[in-house]
C-alpha cells in the first residue's frame, strides 16, 4: 500500500523503489538514472540487477538466489522478457509510466505484478547492475517460502489473467 501511495504523491520526473534494509547501495541512484538520462536509450524503467555482477556482490544463500532465479525465469518465459533479476527491490521508473499503471499487490508480489503490466504496456525497459548485500534470516530477513508462493501466483495472474 505504501508503494501505491508513493507513486500517487510523486511530482518528479523519476521514482524509485528501494528497501528500507539498506541491502541495496543509495550510491547505485546513478546506475539506476543512467539509461533514463544518458540520451543513449528510451527507457521506461530500469531494473537494477543482482546478478549483472560488474559490481561488489555479497553472496548470498544458494536457495534464496536459486528461487529468485527460478522465478525470473517463469517471469520471462510469461512474459517474453529476458530480465537478469525480476525480483530486484530496487527499480526506477518514469514517473508518468508508473502512475499510469494500476497495481494491486502487497510486500513482495510487486515485482511479478509490475513486470508483468510493464511487459504487456511494452515498456522499454533496462537492467544495470547493482551492488548487494543481502541480510541473513538472523540479521532479519523476512522472505520466505509463502513470499515465493505468492509471487509465483502474481506471475501467472498479471500475465495471463489480469489484463
Amino acid at each position: 500500500m505504501a508503494l501505491r501511495h508513493g507513486f500517487a504523491a510523486a511530482t518528479g520526473d523519476f521514482v524509485v523503489v528501494q528497501d528500507a534494509d539498506l541491502e541495496y547501495n543509495p550510491d547505485d541512484f546513478v546506475r539506476l538514472i543512467q539509461p533514463f538520462i544518458s540520451g543513449e536509450c528510451d527507457a521506461d524503467a530500469v531494473y537494477g540487477s543482482r546478478y549483472l555482477r560488474s559490481n561488489q556482490f555479497r553472496v548470498d544463500g544458494f536457495y534464496h538466489e536459486l528461487g529468485n532465479k527460478v522465478l525470473t525465469a517463469l517471469s520471462n518465459i510469461c512474459s517474453d522478457l529476458s530480465l537478469s533479476d525480476m525480483e530486484t527491490c530496487y527499480k526506477m521508473f518514469r514517473r508518468d509510466v508508473i502512475q499510469s499503471i494500476e497495481l494491486k499487490e502487497d510486500r513482495f508480489g510487486f515485482e511479478p505484478e509490475i513486470t508483468a503490466k510493464l511487459a504487456k504496456k511494452k515498456c522499454r525497459i533496462y537492467e544495470v547492475p547493482i551492488s548487494y548485500h543481502p541480510r541473513t534470516f538472523e540479521e532479519g530477513k523476512k522472505i520466505g517460502m509463502k513470499d515465493a508462493l505468492r509471487a509465483f501466483y502474481c506471475i501467472l495472474k498479471y500475465n495471463f489473467v489480469v489484463k
